[in-house]
């Protein structure tokens, strides 16, 4: 062994092998010690491991460790820890399997030539013996995350996928994650390991602390179990091992949660697998799944143009067409006028194309349209035929058309105001029709408003519809704050509490960023019927919350209660569309572009009772003082 240092007692210490001057002897120094330290017995072995953690997090594709041997040094202390309990109990050496896999997977995350260094170094078996649970699922963690990505390079696939139990227990692993993590750590604040609070917070965290990084890893472990999944789905031979009922409709409410919002997680899954058309079978014989792809797909999640793409896919394939088609057309009309989201380019132009081929192409499922379906693909088909005319119509004309349906518009408002919310819904309808096509601002406007009827009307389903296409007309896109928050309570109606959850966090953004008095957040205050929104469907949508009821955790009383320990929020929600920001101020959030003679006549208007006196307690004016 090497000299160690004046000052560090340890003969041959990684870190003093790291100062050394001479190129070849600190390479000479490395290589024996990666050789050496899996057959070690003393202390001191966990400082340099998690240096080299340290070093593959900060410098992943850097080759040196590579090429003297880390690999195969990391596995055989795995293969230790796994084998030799005695020694896993000694000192600090339960930590090293948790970061020799971690060391594995950041080496092996950018670069192919790592990786096959990583399969010759035989990294594959003590990672599987990982992933089965041999000892705790913080260890599963790094393991899933490594094996995925080895599982991303065609030269490395074939050595992952030769282990055929990988597949199986990914798939379990990914529907079983949020359960094992709840049970065997967040429950029970008194019976969690030491070592495991110390990797989730690095020691620096107390409960409150620890129990959110929980729900982080929680969230990681369920989602890179399914990245590795996904590896799998783009090979046709193992989409009969995926595409299980009992797995499939699992999948749209994997969704990773607000932590993990980076991964596509069990959409982006859904998303290759529809692909391909062995799959598009499975898929489509489960209504849930396609109710669920309608729903993400009609919503403002980062993946809706996965959820799209799924039910374009299933309506090409004649084979599928006719299972999907009633549920997925009304959601693709709403749909229709998309321009661009993200990489996709004119996508309601792919959405319309591919609608006009159901009803034109023979055995696309036209003998099975019902005549609702019809009648809709055919509102949009004419629709596109009138944005054609209108090219070609004088500009007069089309004056005379914006002006007529102002005038119709400002009949709705006045019925919406006096209570007559079917006559103003009749009304808008009315404007719409006469309404230029290009006169997207106004259409944004009487589509909200109409969803805003919808809402007082009990019609849920009706006020997503016109939200939705609101949000789509809306330039950006996802981004018109009224139609956002309508959408969310006509979501939270339905029990939808994601989709309710994420269109209620943009609403605030877009208050924040606003420059109308009437959204924006004075003081930076968020309003109060928002934020109890929020808060109620942050609990309702809560990552552990099947896995506390199923446990009868100590965050649940009595029929699962509130999880998070808070007083259930039993209260019906209005349908909200205008609060007090401050104490005493109003902020309109009722239908838009009303034109007020002066300041009396918008006052008195606040003042009729006859719309705060409509049945159930709906009610277009929400105050602080009636929450």
């Amino acid at each position: 062994m090497e000299k160690a240092s004046p000052d560090c007692p340890y003969p041959g210490c990684f870190f003093c092998v790291m100062k050394e001057g001479n190129p070849n002897k600190r390479r000479a120094s490395i290589l024996k010690f990666f050789r050496e330290l899996p057959s070690q017995d003393g202390d001191g072995q966990v400082l340099p491991i998690s240096g080299l953690w340290n070093t593959a997090m900060a410098h992943p594709n850097d080759p040196e460790f590579i090429e003297l041997g880390i690999f195969e040094c990391m596995a055989a202390l795995i293969w230790k820890g796994l084998k030799n309990r005695r020694w896993l109990s000694y000192d600090q050496n339960i930590y090293i399997p948790y970061y020799a896999a971690h060391i594995i997977g950041s080496y092996t995350m950018n670069m192919e030539e790592f990786a096959e260094s990583a399969v010759h170094a035989g990294i594959i078996p003590p990672l599987v013996e990982l992933l089965r649970g041999r000892l705790t699922w913080v260890e599963q963690r790094v393991a899933v995350r490594a094996l995925g990505h080895l599982a991303t390079y065609a030269s490395t696939f074939p050595a992952v996928a030769s282990h055929g139990e990988i597949l199986e227990l990914s798939i379990q692993l990914a529907m079983s994650s949020l359960e094992i993590v709840y049970s065997h750590f967040y429950q029970y604040v008194d019976r969690r390991l030491n070592y495991h609070c110390d990797l989730l917070t690095r020691g620096m965290g107390g409960v409150e602390m620890e129990s959110r990084k929980a729900e982080e890893w929680a969230s990681q472990l369920q989602c890179w179990s399914l990245q590795l999944i996904n590896c799998f789905a783009f090979k046709p031979e193992f989409l009969s091992t995926i595409c299980k009922p009992e797995f499939l409709i699992k999948l749209p409410g994997l969704w990773g949660g607000l932590v993990n919002e980076t991964s596509p997680a069990g959409i982006g899954l859904l998303r290759t697998i529809c692909h391909h058309k062995l799959g598009r079978g499975p898929v489509a014989s489960c209504p849930g799944i396609i109710e669920a792809l309608c729903n993400i797909a009609c919503s403002s999640d980062d993946w809706q143009y996965m959820a799209i793409d799924c039910l374009l896919w299933l309506l090409q394939d004649p084979s599928t067409c006719h299972k999907v088609i009633d549920k997925a057309v009304p959601a693709l009309v709403d749909l229709a006028e998309i321009s661009n989201l993200g990489d996709h380019k004119k996508l309601g132009d792919s959405i319309v194309n591919v609608l006009q081929e159901c009803i034109q192409s023979p055995g696309s499922g036209r003998n099975s349209l019902n005549s609702r379906t019809k009648e809709q693909i055919e509102e949009i088909l004419n629709s596109r035929q009138r944005l054609k005319w209108e090219k070609s119509m004088p500009k007069e004309d089309l004056h005379i058309k914006q002006a007529a349906a102002l005038v119709v518009k400002l009949e709705g408002n006045s019925l919406f105001s006096s209570g007559n919310i079917s006559g103003a819904t009749s009304k808008y309808s009315e404007a719409l029709a006469l309404c230029p096509m290009r006169s997207k601002k106004e259409r944004v406007v009487l589509y909200s408003n109409r969803a805003q009827c919808h809402l007082l009307l009990q019609q849920p389903l009706a006020a997503i519809s016109d939200a939705t296409r609101a949000l789509c007309l809306h330039n950006p896109i996802n981004r018109h704050a009224k139609s956002l928050w309508r959408r969310a309570q006509a979501y939270d109606m339905l029990g939808l509490a994601k989709e309710s959850l994420l269109d209620a966090i943009l609403f605030i953004n877009e208050c924040s960023q606003s420059t109308d008095p009437d959204l924006s957040l004075r003081q930076n205050k968020v309003p109060d019927y928002a934020e109890r929104l929020v808060k109620k469907q942050m609990r309702a949508a809560w990552l552990f919350r099947e896995a506390a009821i199923k446990h009868g955790g100590v965050h649940c009383e009595g029929d699962a209660g509130d999880i998070y320990g808070q007083e259930t929020d039993d209260s019906e929600w209005e349908t909200a569309s205008e609060s007090d920001v401050e104490n005493g101020g109003r902020n309109e959030m009722g239908n838009d572009d009303r034109e007020w003679n002066n300041e009396d006549e918008r006052k008195s208007h606040y003042d009729k009772p006859s719309i705060k006196d409509m049945k159930h307690g709906y009610n277009v004016q929400l105050m602080e003082d009636e929450l």
